[in-house]
C-alpha cells in the first residue's frame, strides 16, 4: 500500500523590515498634524531626536535646526515657507511651545530678511502705532474687566469701599498680558471669566490652600479647589447681604492688606 506523500515545505515567510527612521515628508504624512499642516511632535530623548503621535523615536534631518521660541514673525514665517514640525511638550493639563524643527537654509533666510524688514523707518513707524493699538485694547479691557468683576461680587453699598478695593486688586493681579490667568482667555464669557479669578484670588489668599499637603491622587486637587469655593462663595454672600461681618474675618483681613 503506497505512503500518502509528504506535504510540500511551506515557504517560510519574509522577514519583517526593521523600521528606519521616515524622512521628514513621510513622516509628516504619518502623523499628527496642525492646522498649518506641520507635524506635531514631542521632545525625544536624545539631542534632535523627537517622538511622533505614537510615540516613536525619529531622528531631525541633518540640515534641519531646532527655531525656539521667542520671535512669532520669524515662527509664523518659517511655518508658512514649507515643511515644518511643531514640537510641542505638555505639563499637567497645559501644551508648551517647544519649538519649529525646520530646514537650516530655510530658517536663516528668513532671518535675514526680517532683519532687514526691521532696520527700516516703516517698520518702526508700523510698531510704534502696533503698540500703541494694543495699549488701548489693554486699557479697555481692564476697565470691562473691573466691571464684570464689581458685578460678581455684588456687595450691599455698606461694603462698596471693600468691593472697589478688592475688585481693583483681583483686576491686576489677572488681567496683565502674559499672565496665563483665566483672565486671558477668550473661550468662556467675561462674566465667567472674573468669577473664576475672584474665586482663585480668594482661593490663595483666604484660605490655607497654598500651604496644603494634597494627596497625589487623580480628582483630589480639584475636589479640594471645589470645596474652598464653596467656602469662598458663602464669604462672598455675607458681604452681599449686607450682614455683620465677625472679627477675624479671612476676607477683611485680606482686604485690608491690599496696599494702596
Amino acid at each position: 500500500m503506497a505512503r500518502p506523500t509528504s506535504r510540500a515545505a511551506q515557504p517560510a515567510p519574509p522577514p519583517t523590515p526593521t523600521a528606519k527612521p521616515p524622512s521628514a515628508g513621510k513622516t509628516a504624512s504619518a502623523g499628527k498634524r496642525a492646522v498649518g499642516g506641520g507635524l506635531v511632535v514631542r521632545p525625544g530623548p536624545t539631542h534632535r531626536t523627537v517622538r511622533d503621535a505614537r510615540g516613536g523615536v525619529i531622528a531631525a534631518p541633518e540640515d534641519w535646526v531646532l527655531l525656539e521660541p521667542g520671535d512669532a514673525a520669524l515662527t509664523r514665517r518659517v511655518k508658512a515657507a514649507g515643511d515644518h514640525w511643531l514640537m510641542e511638550e505638555k505639563q499637567g493639563r497645559r501644551t508648551f511651545s517647544r519649538g519649529v524643527w525646520a530646514p537650516e537654509a530655510t530658517v536663516e533666510r528668513i532671518r535675514h530678511e526680517l532683519v532687514a524688514e526691521r532696520s527700516t523707518e516703516a517698520w518702526a513707524k508700523k510698531q510704534a502705532s502696533a503698540l500703541k493699538r494694543r495699549e488701548a485694547d489693554q486699557a479697555e479691557y481692564v476697565d470691562d474687566f473691573l466691571s464684570a468683576v464689581l458685578a460678581f461680587l455684588a456687595f450691599a453699598p455698606a461694603y462698596g469701599d471693600r468691593a472697589l478695593k478688592l475688585a481693583r486688586a483681583v483686576t491686576a493681579h489677572a488681567t496683565p498680558v502674559g499672565s496665563g490667568t483665566v483672565a486671558r482667555t477668550e473661550r468662556i464669557p467675561i462674566e465667567r471669566r472674573a468669577e473664576a479669578a475672584v474665586i482663585a484670588w480668594l482661593r490663595h489668599q483666604t484660605t490655607g490652600y497654598d500651604q496644603m499637603k494634597i494627596a497625589r491622587v487623580k480628582g483630589k486637587r480639584r475636589e479640594v479647589r471645589r470645596m474652598l469655593a464653596e467656602r469662598s462663595r458663602e464669604l462672598l454672600g455675607r458681604y452681599r447681604s449686607g450682614a455683620s461681618i465677625p472679627p477675624g474675618c479671612p476676607l477683611a483681613k485680606a482686604i485690608a492688606a491690599i496696599s494702596g
